[in-house]
């Protein structure tokens, strides 16, 4: 299948804001945060990236590909239908699928778009929230049951890269979709992460970017997942410059929301920020203008 698009990856790296947004197991009755230890024994929370994704999917406002139970028992695995393609499914186009059959490799597809999980950018100090059902107890003079849950805010960066001139395509079943349902597809994938959100133990946290930097680039690394950070309020700008290569300059936009950050002029100066809508419009408009050949 020939395509006649040049490589391009789309590479976006944003920090939000939330509060609690990822449990693991549970330890006796008290809620685990997911954690990861650095250095001294910081602990930091995260939201896993296959969390980022079940959201992405969720809110992309697509269909959602069929699965089916294969095999019984104990190997019995659930997978995406034999049927399911990329023509009709984005959700396989954006992040792969691996189908397995009988005596054969089976199908596979890599993602194209790929995700980091979403890292809090200020340890965790292990505070807990006391909870009870106290007032269901209440109704029938019963004692309440007691448990505590691990709660952490803070300001989380992930970033995502997408392989632009490899959506839409599938050699596995021989697809190719046109390029104007390509730009909408990659379009909405964009909306979607501009208004993310994460339902989780009746709580609604917004996921969406409060400072965000990337672009269109010839080199599909993920240029600035490392060097985002916040310290006292104040994003380390100095660390963007310092992978702020020539060949990603002139294509870079950043987006930030007013009045989050102290210093934030120092942000719209040195790196001269847009607001958040006019980032994604802009990384739309260039997204537009590849698939178009311009």
């Amino acid at each position: 299948m020939k395509n006649n698009l040049q490589p391009k990856g789309l590479t976006i790296s944003m920090i939000f804001e939330a509060d609690s947004a990822n449990y693991g197991e549970s330890v006796g009755n008290v809620a685990s945060l997911k954690k990861m230890t650095r250095d001294k024994g910081e602990q930091y929370t995260y939201i896993s990236r296959q969390a980022i994704r079940y959201n992405i999917v969720d809110q992309l406002g697509e269909k959602l590909a069929p699965v089916n139970a294969e095999g019984s028992g104990d190997k019995k695995v659930i997978q995406f239908s034999k049927d399911a393609t990329i023509e009709d499914y984005p959700e396989l186009d954006f992040f792969g699928y691996l189908k397995t059959e009988k005596s054969t490799g089976g199908k596979k597809r890599s993602a194209k778009v790929r995700l980091s999980n979403a890292i809090s950018l200020e340890t965790f100090k292990g505070d807990l929230d006391f909870l009870t059902n106290k007032g269901l107890a209440d109704r029938i003079n019963e004692n309440m049951n007691i448990a505590q849950s691990e709660i952490h805010r803070s300001y989380y960066r992930y970033t995502i890269v997408a392989d632009l001139e490899q959506i839409g395509i599938d050699e596995v079943y021989n697809i190719e979709i046109d390029n104007k349902e390509k730009i909408r597809r990659v379009h909405k994938l964009l909306d979607t992460i501009a208004f993310l959100y994460r339902d989780i133990r009746g709580r609604r946290e917004d996921l969406k970017p409060i400072f965000a930097i990337g672009g269109v680039y010839d080199i599909k690394n993920p240029v600035f997942e490392n060097a985002l950070n916040v310290k006292d309020n104040r994003l380390v700008v100095k660390q963007i410059e310092g992978v702020m290569f020539d060949v990603f300059k002139e294509e870079t936009v950043c987006g930030l929301v007013e009045g989050k950050f102290d210093y934030d002029n120092e942000i719209k100066e040195k790196l001269n920020a847009l607001s958040m809508p006019e980032f994604f419009n802009e990384l739309k408009s260039r997204v537009k203008d590849y698939y178009e050949g311009k």
